[in-house]
């Protein structure tokens, strides 16, 4: 049975930091690309970071030089390393996992190729 359980989100204020984590169970992550998405009220999922099975990153142009995905795959964990943030960044962040083999590009305007999917963390940017 598969699992993602996020955390670390929470209030922050602009140009504070957070480190998001999604922890995996059920499967082995290394054998999946693994995404951050967010979520703002009325608006769409869009996809924030990816990383995929090689370790190849992708990421949303407004968050480029700010966030960093990262696996550890001794821990079946995945995080994002936010800095530097913006009222903007404000949402709910999702953890989405893959078996489909895509480029990060793909993986990061196609949430529907995630089947397996967390239940999300709140950032607040204030």
């Amino acid at each position: 049975h598969v699992q993602l359980v996020e955390s670390g989100g929470g209030p922050v204020q602009a140009g504070g930091s957070l480190r998001l984590s999604c922890v995996t169970s059920g499967y082995t992550a290394g054998r999946y690309c693994m995404g951050w998405f967010r979520q703002a009220p009325g608006k769409e999922r869009v996809g924030v970071a990816v990383i995929d099975r090689d370790g190849r990153t992708g990421y949303l142009d407004s968050v480029k030089d700010r966030f960093t995905i990262s696996r550890d795959g001794t821990k079946n964990t995945v995080y994002l390393q936010m800095n530097k943030l913006k009222p903007e960044d404000t949402a709910m962040y999702y953890c989405g996992a893959s078996r489909v083999i895509m480029t990060p590009t793909q993986a990061l305007t196609t949430s529907s190729l995630f089947r397996f999917w967390g239940q999300g963390t709140q950032v607040t940017v204030s």
